[in-house]
């Protein structure tokens, strides 16, 4: 790119009460970004953690170009995610879970087409051809295919994986979508892709590597309950106008006029 202004990355972390996932995690970021020619910051979005996973992240970052914001109380993952989407300085953002699941390395399969210009949003996917997850146990899978048949009806037909924790952004399309998103909780995926979607953004979907974290905090009744209740509320939220889409201008490269269904 000729602007070098462009290739400035955010990388967002959100996490609550992650001191003990987040030094591999960090390890594994700091040796990739190592070798990496673009500029970058890593911000931690702390979600109101109780136990040291700020000065963990703190420790383990004394060499990166990093900082935090932080939320008061726990809120949720959405609004972990919105604080520091908001909070980035990048050109292009990206979210990357606190786990580890997928791979530093795995980063440039979503952040070279963005630089390239091929999509304004680019989500990683577990559920496409190609490598795909690996060491997902057989209900979780299950599970992933039954919330996402629900959603594919719902909010976004032509996703994949909407939960997959590494989801990139153009700055521009990141200011659009979440200072429009209004969900907290574990559903906000849905309602930031749905938004991106609505405002004419395309959403390049790309496979990659992904293990699984057997120390995940899933629980697939209660949490299929909550989707299901929070996609309607999203559905009923572009019903009332709740998202100001007609808000949306060509300032900003997104059509002027928009359906909200």
């Amino acid at each position: 790119m000729s602007n070098p202004e462009a290739a400035f990355t955010s990388i967002i972390i959100p996490a609550f009460n992650e001191a003990e996932r987040l030094p591999s995690t960090l390890a594994d970021l700091a040796r990739h970004l190592a070798n990496q020619p673009h500029r970058y910051e890593v911000l931690l979005s702390d979600d109101g953690s109780s136990d040291d996973t700020v000065a963990v992240f703190e420790r383990c970052t004394s060499k990166l170009n990093a900082r935090v914001v932080r939320s008061p109380s726990n809120r949720g993952k959405g609004h972990a995610v919105r604080l520091g989407m908001l909070a980035a300085h990048g050109s292009i953002r990206v979210m990357m879970d606190a786990d580890g699941s997928m791979p530093a390395d795995e980063l440039p399969l979503l952040l070279e087409p963005m630089r390239n210009g091929v999509a304004p949003v680019i989500i990683a996917s577990r559920y496409l051809d190609g490598r795909g997850s690996v060491g997902q146990p057989a209900w979780r899978r299950a599970w992933s295919r039954l919330v996402h048949a629900v959603i594919k009806r719902t909010l976004v037909p032509d996703i994949h994986d909407t939960h997959c924790g590494y989801k990139a952004f153009t700055a521009v399309a990141a200011d659009a979508i979440f200072t429009r998103a209004v969900l907290d909780g574990w559903s906000f995926d849905l309602e930031v892709l749905a938004l991106a979607q609505h405002l004419g953004l395309r959403v390049l979907e790309v496979s990659v590597e992904w293990t699984d974290d057997r120390r995940s905090r899933v629980r697939p009744l209660h949490d299929l309950g909550r989707t299901l209740g929070e996609t309607l509320r999203i559905r009923s939220n572009f019903r009332r106008k709740i998202y100001r889409l007609d808000e949306a201008g060509a300032d900003i490269g997104l059509p002027q006029q928009h359906q909200q269904e």
